[in-house]
């Protein structure tokens, strides 16, 4: 009898049902509850909230009941879920979190739900839902989100994935945003109706020195970049550092206010064509046996007075250059290499002040567009009986251009005109002539530069004023589009280069310190 009553009284004491509920051997449910009790009985299979008035379901909730199988929450007000809310429920089947105000829930929320066979989250305010938020519920039969206010962008492409993996079924829903989704069942898109990938331009290093321009090049297997410095008349030579993953000092030409460093490689050798306002513009060459620049030639002072722009192309295998004089006595000239030096092949476009040359490919044929203070860009087309350029045309109604690059997107040629004040233009060559295409506002602009960095297009205006603002090619609408701002101090000269597997832009600056950019690729649906 006496250990009767000593078993009875170490018998454990069943949990009484918490306040605003009602509980049964198996079931509770609890109606205006102020905060999730962790004192139901721990044999309870089916736990249900109704308009409760707590703000949030934490963490580990329901440890202390972990027999559930049914747990369902119904017209509260909370609007957050926890991670591990539900940790501790290894047998919980069925989870229901319906008409509630729920706008957030983190990503590990229904972690350790291993058994759950349906979950519905429908009629809450979720317009987003965190990636692999269904990882580890391979159980999953039942998946209900309707009544939600999805934004289909790329944070919720992951979703469209695991649909398309899944073996639960889930009801139909449906987009209220972006615009292009709107209205369109998810259940019906696909992987690749998400562009994810953008990109970004980011600081990567400052080279506290100003410049003028930049040409990035390779010579031995290694790449260098040099930029030409007007205020202390120097080309400066800049080799990647593969250990600190920095671009460092490599060498330097001295002269008097340079303006333009030119690399040009002919049977291995490095020639360097130096373009001075004063003093003189000369042609140095690379030393490889003792690891330096000697000068091998003069440049016609009487042809070139005020170098503004440098050119190097080829046409039937020989090499040559052209340089845009802007001088009112100077000519724009062409020069050709005859292995020995370069001599002066042909004289263009005398006392026009030319700012700028463009070398390119028109229908399969060599060409030279030439920009300048007088007149508008004049097209030379390559003669080959004659072997020089000759007039063809220039480009109408298209005055004050200071220069004019070109590029190409599948076969498609284009050209991008800088204008200082007014708009600079993008045109598209329609098989005889150029027409405008698109403008864009410029002020104080000297450099309108096309590029290409992988698979992407860009084009970036320089402004002396403002922002420098780069663009980038929309391939469904044909032109340019605004993609980002670089904080750069008057900017003469953009240049791509590629090292290491990692993209760069180099921006040279003739205020400030010259800037190089890492060109990063960003996935929006991680």
């Amino acid at each position: 009898m006496t250990s009767s009553i000593t078993r009875l009284l170490k018998r454990p004491r069943r949990p009484r049902c918490p306040d605003f509920c009602t509980c049964t051997k198996d079931d509770a449910m609890c109606e205006g509850a102020k905060a999730i009790s962790r004192s139901f009985p721990s044999d309870v299979i089916s736990l249900s909230f109704v308009k409760s008035g707590f703000a949030e379901i934490p963490k580990e909730s329901f440890i202390h009941a972990p027999a559930l199988h049914l747990l369902l929450f119904t017209a509260n007000s909370f609007d957050l879920i926890n991670e591990d809310a539900f940790l501790g429920l290894p047998h919980l089947e069925y989870l229901f979190i319906e008409n509630n105000q729920i706008k957030s829930i983190s990503p590990y929320a229904f972690r350790g739900l291993k058994s759950l066979i349906h979950l519905s989250l429908a009629f809450n305010d979720l317009e987003s839902l965190p990636k692999d938020l269904f990882k580890g519920m391979e159980a999953l039969t039942k998946v209900d989100l309707r009544g939600n206010l999805l934004n289909c962008d790329c944070k919720l492409k992951w979703l469209v994935d695991w649909m398309y993996l899944t073996n639960a079924t889930v009801d139909q829903i449906y987009c209220s945003s972006p615009e292009q989704f709107q209205g369109k069942k998810i259940n019906d898109l696909s992987p690749q109706s998400f562009d994810c990938i953008t990109t970004e331009f980011a600081s990567y290093q400052s080279l506290k020195f100003q410049s003028i321009s930049v040409e990035a090049f390779t010579f031995g297997s290694d790449r260098y970049v040099v930029f030409a410095q007007p205020f202390i008349g120097k080309c400066s030579f800049l080799e990647w550092d593969h250990v600190e993953m920095v671009f460092r000092n490599f060498d330097d030409i001295d002269g008097t206010s340079t303006v333009i460093c030119k690399p040009l490689i002919i049977d291995n050798q490095l020639y360097i064509i130096v373009a001075q306002l004063f003093g003189g513009s000369h042609i140095y060459k690379r030393d490889i046996s003792d690891s330096r620049f000697i000068k091998i030639q003069d440049i016609d002072i009487l042809k070139i007075r005020k170098p503004n722009d440098v050119e190097t192309f080829q046409v039937d295998g020989e090499s040559f250059f052209v340089i845009a004089d802007s001088s009112k006595a100077g000519s724009t000239t062409v020069y050709k290499w005859n292995g020995n030096g370069f001599y002066s092949h042909q004289s263009l476009h005398p006392w026009y002040r030319d700012t700028d040359v463009e070398y390119l490919d028109i229908s399969g044929k060599p060409h030279l567009i030439l920009s300048s203070s007088s007149q508008r860009p004049v097209v030379y087309q390559w003669n080959k009986g004659a072997k020089q350029f000759e007039r063809r045309t220039d480009i109408p109604e298209m005055e004050d251009v200071y220069a004019v690059k070109h590029f190409k997107v599948k076969a498609e040629l284009y050209i991008c005109l800088t204008r200082f004040i007014g708009d600079s233009n993008v045109m598209s060559w329609d098989g005889s002539m150029f027409h405008e295409l698109q403008t864009m506002p410029s002020r104080g602009s000297m450099v309108f530069q096309p590029f290409t960095v992988g698979a992407w297009q860009y084009a970036i205006l320089g402004s002396d004023y403002s922002f420098t603002q780069v663009y980038h090619w929309d391939a469904k609408k044909g032109q340019f589009v605004h993609f980002q701002e670089l904080n750069i101090q008057s900017p003469r000269a953009f240049c791509p280069v590629s090292i290491d597997n990692r993209e760069f832009l180099l921006a040279s600056s003739f205020k400030g310190n010259t800037k190089i950019y890492e060109h990063l690729i960003i996935d929006l649906s991680n």
